[in-house]
């Protein structure tokens, strides 16, 4: 039997007790602008998609706690490190600084906090090419830390503005503080 598998990921859906700071703080990191919103709903898009995120406003709903279950986080890949920088100084000028930052070996990924407490984590790929990714899995240096290596979002920009290449990346302890 065939595996019919999905085309695309479509969206994800947010409720919020922090319905305007959510949807703002959204549209501000993605440059995400609105499809639809009132009161109870927004819809907000930064490609052809009709929309990738949506807000419904819940505000009697009780925070989650920080031990809660349910999703730790979602990720955008960018299509180049200049890409990646350019959003870090954008969004640090705003206000918005990474939560946590780490070179996981796979990606270099800048982890921010939205006003509800949900990661999203914004990230390079270290590798072109997805057999290099693949063969880079089953090295000894990812078996003996498959989680990364943290390092400083304002050290990775120096090095970068000095030309630190997506190659430079895929040596993890080259930014580790």
């Amino acid at each position: 039997m065939t595996e019919i598998r999905p085309e695309r990921f479509a969206h994800i859906v947010i409720r919020t007790n922090r319905f305007r700071e959510t949807v703002e703080w959204y549209r501000t990191v993605l440059h995400a602008w609105p499809a639809f919103e009132n009161d109870f709903l927004a819809f907000i898009t930064y490609d052809d998609e009709h929309h990738r995120l949506a807000f419904v406003n819940t505000p009697d709903a009780p925070d989650p706690g920080p031990e809660s279950a349910g999703v730790d986080h979602f990720a955008y890949t960018y299509a180049t490190l200049d890409d990646l920088m350019h959003t870090y100084e954008r969004l640090k000028a705003e206000g918005i600084t990474p939560v946590w930052t780490i070179n996981h070996g796979p990606t270099t990924s800048l982890y921010y906090s939205d006003p509800n407490g949900i990661r999203v984590e914004l990230q390079i790929d270290n590798f072109e090419r997805v057999e290099d990714l693949h063969e880079w899995f089953r090295t000894p240096a990812f078996a003996q830390n498959p989680i990364g290596v943290e390092f400083d979002p304002d050290v990775l920009l120096a090095r970068y503005r000095e030309g630190l290449t997506r190659e430079d990346l895929q040596d993890r302890q080259a930014l580790a503080h």
